[in-house]
């Protein structure tokens, strides 16, 4: 009797090491389409457990942003680690090597899909980008997440708008946030529900005073100028009543008299424009990036409208801190003046 020209265990290991044991266009290679919509949002971290991506309560801390990158090799290895379930051998594995660039290529033509279909706009459905840009966020925790449940997040690159992958509360107070690619300029803004209308002060740095800021027609804030000044009633000051006769007659008066510019007071209309408060806005920017070059200071600034100069507040929707007229935060200026210089340990 011959001996066999190959054994079993050749004959196995010749088959499983054979490129074209599994070609790239059989009906088995393809996830059913529930199984790809469930990799794709867990491409965005959707479902991961906040604690895998917050260890720590102090990593985000009352009223703090932390923005980051989102590591693919970290997200595609979370991606493995699902699809490691139904491998029970070599057969398995051998399908998965084989299988896992086309199933990473459309995951990645997935990824833009998954936030229309958190808001019901659209099913998912491939929308032919493959190219798997670098993703970034941030997670914030602040009384604004539950304040504004419907802030406007807006991420730019060279003053071009960034794609919005997802943007979810997690929690009361907790927003995540994903951009495809990396921004310098990230605004959030307080939701566009309706015209609002108030007065500014009532401060730290008010003396418990009112004002408005006057407006041309248009509605932008006129500068230089002298604010209007905001009484109230007399019968109880505490009450706060604002003595909007008064406050009329004063914006005529200046309208009429000192001022050309601003609307004359014929009507309830010309009156509301004096009154208007636009939405706040916060800008986190790389000024450095803005200018051309590398990486820089990042810069905190705290808006009423664009282009407007200093802010306005609204009395009882503000803290303290937003009530001054403007604000602005060097995180490197405020470093060197404590006498931190960079690259010594910070407390």
């Amino acid at each position: 009797m011959r001996d066999p020209w190959i054994s079993e265990d050749e004959a196995l290991r010749e088959r499983m090491a054979d490129p074209a044991q599994l070609t790239t266009t059989p009906p088995e290679e393809s996830l059913p389409a529930y199984a790809t919509a469930f990799l794709a949002h867990l491409r965005l971290l959707v479902g991961v457990p906040f604690e895998y991506l917050v260890p720590d309560t102090a990593m985000l801390p009352d009223e703090s942003i932390r923005f980051f990158h989102l590591d693919r090799s970290w997200t595609d290895r979370v991606v493995d680690g699902v699809l490691a379930v139904g491998k029970v051998g070599s057969r398995e594995q051998a399908h998965h090597h084989a299988a896992a660039p086309g199933l990473d290529a459309r995951l990645d033509d997935l990824e833009p899909a998954v936030r229309p279909v958190q808001r019901g706009l659209a099913p998912l459905a491939p929308t032919g980008d493959t190219s798997g840009p670098a993703i970034s966020g941030f997670l914030l925790r602040s009384a604004l997440v539950a304040g504004w449940p419907h802030v406007d997040v807006r991420a730019y690159r060279a003053s071009v708008k960034l794609t919005l992958l997802r943007l979810e509360r997690l929690s009361a107070s907790v927003l995540v946030a994903l951009f495809a690619g990396v921004p310098d300029r990230v605004e959030l803004e307080e939701p566009h529900h309706g015209v609002q209308f108030g007065v500014t002060g009532d401060g730290p740095h008010s003396g418990g005073a009112f004002a408005i800021d006057p407006r041309t027609p248009d509605g932008v804030r006129r500068e230089p100028s002298v604010p209007f000044p905001v009484g109230v009633r007399p019968v109880d000051p505490r009450l706060r009543v604002v003595e909007l006769a008064d406050l009329r007659r004063i914006v005529s008066y200046r309208a009429d008299l000192d001022d050309p510019a601003l609307p004359r007071q014929t009507g309830s209309a010309a009156f509301t424009i004096q009154l208007l408060q636009p939405p706040w806005k916060q800008v986190f920017s790389d000024e450095a990036s803005l200018a051309g070059g590398g990486p820089g200071h990042l810069r905190v600034e705290i808006e009423a409208e664009p282009g407007s100069g200093p802010g306005t507040s609204r009395s009882g929707e503000m803290s303290g801190a937003q009530n001054d007229l403007a604000a602005a935060v060097d995180v490197d200026e405020l470093l060197a003046l404590a006498g931190i210089r960079e690259g010594d340990e910070q407390p």
